[in-house]
Order: C-alpha cells, then structure tokens, then sequence
C-alpha cells in the first residue's frame, strides 16, 4: 500500500494499519468502469515521484501497469463522486474541530487548446507574456483543518469552477458545497466554521450562505474601503461629508487569545 510506505513503521502506525485498510477497500468500492486501473492511477499520486506527465504515474513504485492504463483510467474510468465523499467525511478525525478552509487551486494547462473548460486564473509563479495569467483549469476545495502545527489536512470536497461569465461565482458555488457538506456532516454539537482567503468577497458570502448553519471567517484585504463615499473631487481624491452613514462594527460576543506563535 503507498500509504503505508509513506510512514514510519512504529507501533502507533501498524496499529492502525487495519483501519487504513478499511479505508482503501471503501475507496476502491466508489470506483466502477475501470476500477483497478484507477485505484493503480490513486496509489501512485501517493508515491514520491516527480510527475510531469500522466505517463510518468506509471514509474511509481505501487503502480505496476503500463503507461497506456493511466490514460484509458482517466479517459473511460468512472467514480461514485458522492459516495467518495461519504467516506471522506466517514474517515475524518473525529477529534479535529469543526473548522474548515476553502481555497481554489489553478491546474495549468497552458498548451491543452483542445481541452473544454479552461480559463484564464492568477498563478503566483508562472507566468504567460510577462503576467502572472496561466490558461487551465481551477478547482476549489475544502479540506478540514487540525490544531497541530503541521500541514496537514483532511480534503472534504473539491469541484472544477466553470469560466464562463454566466456561470456561477466561487462564491456561490462555495455555498452550494458548504451545504452539501453540512448535509453529510449531520447534526453537530458546535456550529462549524469555514475560513476563506482574501480573494472571496464577504458580503456575497454572507448572502449566499444567509440560511446555512455555518460561521464565515474571511480574510479582508489592507485595500478593502468600507464606507462610503459621497464625490470624487476634480484631483481624484474621494471625499466624505459628515452625513454620510458612519460604518457600525459590533462588539463581539467573544475573543481568541492566541499564545502559540508560529
């Protein structure tokens, strides 16, 4: 099993090698149409090996077909979607909070011209024609968040985000997977809390999320201007006149002190 070789071999971990087994066989009853060949495609991405393309999968080590498999997994093969996020969230630790990130991620795909469904996206390290624009494809995910003071995290949810101008938004799609998440998750004790970047926009989310049961926690840009303004003079600057709406900030119910410096 790739996961078991990612891992020290102490007693802790080969204690927990039978629920770990659990897992994969779920996993590997969501896969249908060309079942052993994707699971091959899923043991491999867990191998250390440097993938610069589809064919380079089959040099893992846990992989063990040829080449031509990866392709026709990816190109014919077929996953129960939402039965996989059942197990997902069925394996969560169960002692992490209930505390969520959502983030987009960019898959370039800079000289696919013949794939569907890309679009331009920001990437902070390459770059097309002097900016930092890549043609591909973005994916926004969700994944569970621990207290340790390590990277790792339990994926929830991820789906491709449409390009097109009338399509829905990340904002509105990141409603429509909270509540699919709230959904699986059933009823909970504490109210869960879903922590996004600065590239959301708030106030959307708090509309679109009006009737979830779920916290927002956004990061607002140094940028963000929050009240009003009621002229531009001939300079460009904006001026604000005593009438307009002063913003109202309430006081908050409760505070987190932080003592743990990272």
């Amino acid at each position: 099993m790739a996961a078991v070789l990612s891992v020290a071999p102490d007693q802790e971990i080969r204690d927990g090698l039978p629920e770990l087994t659990e897992f994969r066989e779920r996993v590997y009853a969501c896969l249908s149409v060309r079942r052993d060949a994707l699971f091959g495609v899923l043991d491999a991405v867990c191998c250390p090996v440097v993938v610069q393309s589809l064919a380079h999968l089959s040099l893992a080590e846990r992989h063990g077909r040829r080449h031509g498999s990866v392709y026709g997994a990816l190109a014919r093969g077929r996953i129960d979607a939402d039965r996989l996020r059942e197990e997902l969230i069925r394996a969560r630790d169960r002692c992490w909070p209930l505390v969520f990130a959502v983030d987009t991620s960019t898959w370039c795909r800079c000289d696919a011209e013949c794939s569907a469904g890309r679009g331009y996206y920001y990437h902070p390290s390459r770059h097309s024609a002097g900016q930092p624009i890549v043609a591909g494809w973005r994916y926004q995910w969700i994944a569970q968040l621990g207290w340790a003071a390590d990277s790792w995290t339990a994926p929830m949810d991820a789906v491709r985000l449409d390009p097109r101008c009338e399509a829905p938004g990340p904002e509105r799609a990141a409603a429509g997977q909270i509540r699919d998440l709230l959904g699986r998750l059933g009823p909970t004790g504490a109210v869960p809390w879903f922590v996004f970047d600065g590239g959301y926009d708030p106030v959307q989310l708090s509309v679109e999320c009006g009737d979830a049961r779920a916290q927002l926690l956004t990061r607002v840009k140094s940028s963000r201007v929050f009240h009003p303004a009621d002229s531009e003079s001939s300079t460009g600057t904006r001026r604000f006149s005593a009438a307009s709406p002063a913003p109202r900030c309430y006081v908050p119910s409760a505070g987190l002190a932080i003592t743990e410096h990272r």
